[in-house]
C-alpha cells in the first residue's frame, strides 16, 4: 500500500497499470507502474485544490482532462523567439536539408530472419551474381532470372528514392554508399540485396524561412516538457509519501 498525502495506491491498482509500463522485468514494471500512479495522484490533488474539474477516480491515470488546465494555471512555459530559432537552425544545419535522392537497382535474394541456412545461401548466391556482374553480366538480366521483388519486371529498378521509403538498415547502406555497383551484398529483414547506384542526388540545405515554425515547435515543446517535469518534482518534494522512494528511482524525472 502506497500513502499519497493520505490517499492510498493499493497493490491491485499498480498491478493493473503495469499493463501500460513495459519493462524488462516485473519489479522494474511495478516500480514505473507505481510512480506513474503517485504522478498522477499528486496531479489530481493539486487540481482539486485549485477548484479545476477533476473526472478521474483515484488510482486511475487514464484521464487527463484536467491536465493542460492545471499545467496553464501554474507552469510558466517560455515560447522560443526569432533569435533562438535562427541559433539552433545554424546550430543544427544537418536537420534541415532535402533528403538525398539515390537511383538505384537491386536484386532480392528472399531469406526469412529465422532461417539461418536460407540466409548463408542467400548470401553465398548474392556474392557469386556480384562477381558476374563485375564480369559484364547485365543486372536487368539477373534480376529477371534471380530477383525476389516485383521491381525485377523492370530490370530491378526502384527508380528514385529518398530517405524514409526503405527499411532502415537496407537505408543506411544505401544512403552511405558511392555510385555504381556496391561490391558486399547489403542485409535486410527480407534477405539479401546486390545493389547498383546509377545516380546520386545530394540534400538541399532548406531555408530557414521553411522550417522555423517546427524548430519553434520543436524548442517549444522541449521547453514544455523540462518545465512539467520539474513542476512535478517540485510536488513530489512537497509532498508526503509513503511506501515508495523517488530518491531510488531510474526515472529521467529524478535525474
Amino acid at each position: 500500500m502506497i500513502q499519497v498525502n493520505n490517499a492510498s495506491i493499493s497493490e491491485a491498482a499498480i498491478m493493473a497499470e503495469m499493463q501500460y509500463h513495459p519493462a524488462n522485468n516485473k519489479r522494474s514494471a511495478m516500480l514505473k507502474a507505481a510512480e506513474s500512479l503517485i504522478i498522477g495522484e499528486l496531479l489530481r490533488q493539486r487540481a482539486k485544490a485549485l477548484g479545476l474539474s477533476v473526472k478521474s477516480e483515484a488510482n486511475t491515470a487514464s484521464d487527463d482532462n484536467f491536465l493542460d488546465a492545471l499545467i496553464n494555471a501554474e507552469v510558466a512555459i517560455p515560447q522560443a523567439n526569432h533569435t533562438e530559432c535562427e541559433q539552433y537552425y545554424r546550430l543544427n544545419p544537418q536537420r534541415f536539408q532535402s533528403s538525398p535522392l539515390v537511383e538505384v537497382s537491386h536484386i532480392l535474394l528472399a531469406a526469412a530472419p529465422e532461417d539461418d541456412k536460407a540466409r548463408v545461401e542467400a548470401k553465398t548466391l548474392a556474392e557469386q551474381l556480384i562477381s558476374k556482374l563485375q564480369q559484364g553480366e547485365p543486372l536487368a538480366a539477373l534480376a529477371q532470372h534471380y530477383s525476389a521483388c516485383p521491381s525485377k519486371e523492370t530490370g530491378g529498378s526502384l527508380g528514385q528514392i529518398s530517405r524514409g521509403q526503405t527499411v532502415p538498415e537496407f537505408e543506411r547502406q544505401l544512403f552511405n554508399a558511392d555510385p555504381g555497383l556496391m561490391p558486399q551484398p547489403v542485409e535486410s529483414r527480407y534477405g539479401y540485396h546486390i545493389v547498383f547506384i546509377a545516380r546520386k542526388v545530394a540534400g538541399k540545405q532548406l531555408p530557414f524561412s521553411v522550417v522555423q515554425q517546427k524548430i519553434a515547435d520543436y524548442l517549444n515543446e522541449k521547453v514544455r516538457r523540462k518545465a512539467v517535469a520539474q513542476y512535478i518534482h517540485t510536488l513530489i518534494v512537497d509532498a508526503e509519501i509513503e511506501g515508495y522512494d523517488f530518491n531510488l528511482s531510474d526515472s529521467p524525472l529524478m535525474q
